[in-house]
């Protein structure tokens, strides 16, 4: 969590930008992704120093030679702005391009750096910011990182790569990911959910990461994500260097006009909100996944993709349009058929439709399933989100205070109370999850969860709409004999009668 002077400090450098003529966010974020790597290469050539010097053996593989130590961050940085400026356009960015050979992920995806950084004023405040943000912990850089990230949804462009951090959160708490995990997002952008994975590792597993081989597969082969935005891949790449995964396997593709089949049966964990809104020609579809559903639906294609992907015993938590819960096609019936009865559906957690306000206000569901590929469906937990902590307009104003939102409010002892759920219900969605094979079962479905066996769900022909099976309570109106009826108008009539009398005698003492 980073604080507010140092979101301070994030709005300056955004601002920076934007006053020097740079208004496209993701060229922003693109910007300062290159600026940040070559900080951070230059943190580590420090460490190589240092170590070199302990030790009196040369370093073997310097990220700087002896004639390169201009480009180091620490040394441009002091320089007066026109040097700085020429140093950064003529060295440091060839540099960057020349790196491409390299086999880490990083290097590969700065191949085609572009500086377009327009002055030399510029260029010498963004590094003064950037350098006094105090980027020295992990976490902190992580932190700062996605706060950047969080600026290109706020600026109100390309704010669709982006998925709630905190919808994100409760999709990796409910799987949670174990150390031995091979995790895969097949759209990942911005790498949000392979981040949000590392970090939840680190922090429920940190004692087996200490192992050799074990922190060795965190580093290099714990994580894959694919995107073909070239854009999206440096900044995803660079989001897991910051957050302090060494290598992750980030990389062009194209998940859908692929074959899976050098991908197949790979990953144990997929989490994933992969684009929704489009169709595809057959042509331009992979011929393996069109063998599974004959569609052209990318959100079907990728379910499919999913399926191919995982393998057996793999689960997957991934967000959907709510069409793909009812829709009437023959490939919408049939993908939902095989996780039902071919595969095991555990849970449909169905969103509330301003959650990715102001870009779209499409309704969606968390689907989580595994692949069995010999069904084991029993019953099916629905859960109905009507809050997620944000305001649920355009504006997504905080409802609560920061301690209180999210999936686990502090302090842990204190949970939220009945009003704070009404304005959260992401804590009670976690804690009903762990439960819905035992308390949840007897849940009524007119409660906000519920289970609905697999028989009931076959007989509505497969489809997974939580209002197909949601019961509504109807407040009781009771309803008098016709005897009950004649006995209070009686009533009346004599009360009536014994009133007129009363006025005739009053009438009469007159």
């Amino acid at each position: 969590m980073i604080t507010g002077g140092v979101k301070s400090k994030v709005g300056r450098v955004w601002d920076a930008f934007w006053s020097g003529g740079i208004a496209n966010p993701l060229e922003v974020m693109e910007q300062i992704t290159y600026l940040l790597f070559i900080k951070r290469l230059d943190e580590l050539q420090t460490v190589k120093d240092r170590r070199a010097n302990a030790t009196g053996t040369p370093d073997p593989d310097p990220f700087f030679d002896a004639d390169q130590q201009d480009l180091r961050w620490q040394n441009f940085k002091v320089r007066d702005p026109e040097i700085m400026y020429g140093l950064v356009a003529e060295g440091v960015f060839p540099y960057l391009r020349r790196m491409g050979g390299d086999e880490s992920t990083y290097s590969h995806h700065m191949k085609d750096a572009r500086f377009t950084i327009p002055n030399a004023n510029l260029l010498a405040k963004i590094v003064d910011l950037l350098d006094d943000l105090g980027m020295d912990k992990s976490d902190t850089k992580g932190d700062i990182y996605e706060y950047l990230l969080a600026k290109i949804a706020s600026a109100g462009q390309n704010g669709q790569f982006r998925t709630p951090r905190h919808i994100i959160d409760l999709m990796v708490e409910m799987t949670q990911p174990g150390p031995g995990d091979e995790v895969c997002d097949p759209a990942c952008g911005t790498a949000g959910f392979l981040v949000q994975t590392a970090s939840y590792v680190k922090r429920t597993h940190r004692e087996a990461l200490l192992g050799v081989e074990q922190s060795k597969h965190f580093n290099e082969s714990m994580f894959h994500g694919f995107d073909f935005d070239s854009t999206m891949l440096r900044i995803g790449s660079m989001n897991m260097l910051l957050h302090g995964v060494e290598n992750p396997d980030i990389r062009w593709r194209d998940s859908l006009a692929e074959s899976a089949s050098g991908e197949a049966e790979k990953y144990s964990l997929i989490l994933a909100n992969p684009p929704f809104a489009g169709s595809l020609d057959y042509e331009s579809t992979a011929k393996d996944l069109q063998s599974i559903v004959k569609t052209k639906k990318t959100e079907l294609l990728f379910l499919a993709l999913f399926l191919r992907l995982l393998k057996p015993g793999g689960r997957a938590a991934v967000i959907v349009p709510d069409g793909v819960l009812f829709g009437s096609t023959k490939a919408h019936k049939e993908l939902r058929r095989m996780l039902v009865e071919e595969q095991q559906l555990q849970a449909v957690v169905k969103l509330p439709s301003g959650v990715f306000k102001p870009y779209a206000g499409v309704s969606t569901a968390i689907l989580f399933f595994t692949r069995t590929d010999s069904g084991g469906t029993d019953d099916v937990w629905f859960y109905d989100v009507k809050a997620d902590g944000l305001s649920l307009d355009d504006k997504r104003n905080e409802l609560l205070p920061e301690d209180r939102l999210g999936v686990r409010p502090t302090p842990a002892d204190k949970p939220l109370t009945e009003e704070e759920h009404k304005k959260n219900n992401l804590p009670d969605v976690l804690t009903r999850w762990f439960n819905r094979g035992t308390s949840e079962r007897d849940r009524a479905r007119t409660e906000q969860s519920f289970c609905v066996p697999k028989a009931d769900i076959a007989a509505q022909g497969y489809d997974l709409s939580l209002n197909r099976y949601k019961e509504i309570v109807h407040e009781e109106i009771r309803t008098r004999s016709p005897a009950e009826i004649l006995a209070d108008l009686e009533r009346l009539d004599a009360e009536i009668a014994k009133g007129a009398d009363e006025v005739k005698e009053m009438l009469k003492c007159l």
